[in-house]
């Protein structure tokens, strides 16, 4: 049974927020310069390292940036579409963010999808390990008592896939071609409009 034929019968799915839900406008290399963090070090884990005083202050920094990014979030194409559909099927439904929770919340809200996700549904990088660790996506696993293969991570990056791949789950990938070295991708959308189509044709 193929990975396509089965979406429409699935229940609880993950999405990653900014790149997904929404329009991506994150200028990464302008991050890494404002925080002297080199080009091709991974933000948040670089971060980490750091003394805590400046550790600290730079995750302040970044916060109050995303802030202002995320009151200004617009919807990617579709998906205002493909999870109001999710939320009125009664689908369990989660968001697994880099970003922190409380401005995935302000996202959500910025978009119109703020009563679809429940407050605990909502994983930030202060609540579960930065992809593309599964940590958060076990979570999921473990409280809504689901077997990985029931679960689908939705994404835009090879980040997102390769969370999904660890766990276990489903991977879509949405919003960007796949790159050769993408051996994680279950399937793949070219937004999120063609995904709810694909949910609502039952194949």
């Amino acid at each position: 049974m193929s990975n396509l034929h089965t979406l429409a019968t699935l229940t609880h799915w993950v999405f990653d927020m900014d790149g997904t839900l929404t329009v991506g406008v994150h200028d990464f290399p302008a991050i890494r310069r404002e925080l002297e963090i080199p080009p091709s070090a991974d933000i948040l884990h670089h971060l980490a390292t750091l003394p805590k005083a400046e550790r600290e202050a730079k995750h302040a920094w970044l916060l109050e940036h995303e802030r202002e990014l995320a009151l200004r979030s617009t919807a990617a194409t579709g998906a205002v579409e493909l999870v109001l559909a999710l939320h009125r099927r009664g689908c369990r439904l989660g968001i697994l963010t880099r970003n922190a929770k409380e401005l995935a919340h302000l996202t959500l809200a910025a978009i119109g999808l703020d009563t679809c996700f429940k407050d605990d549904d909502v994983l930030g990088r202060n609540e579960a390990p930065p992809k593309p660790h599964p940590g958060g996506l076990d979570h999921f696993i473990g409280k809504w008592q689901v077997a990985p293969m029931h679960v689908v991570m939705v994404g835009d990056s090879h980040l997102d896939m390769a969370c999904g791949r660890a766990a276990g789950t489903r991977t879509v990938l949405v919003n960007v071609p796949p790159l050769p070295d993408m051996t994680d991708v279950d399937c793949r959308f070219s937004d999120c409009q063609a995904l709810a189509r694909r949910i609502a044709g039952g194949d």
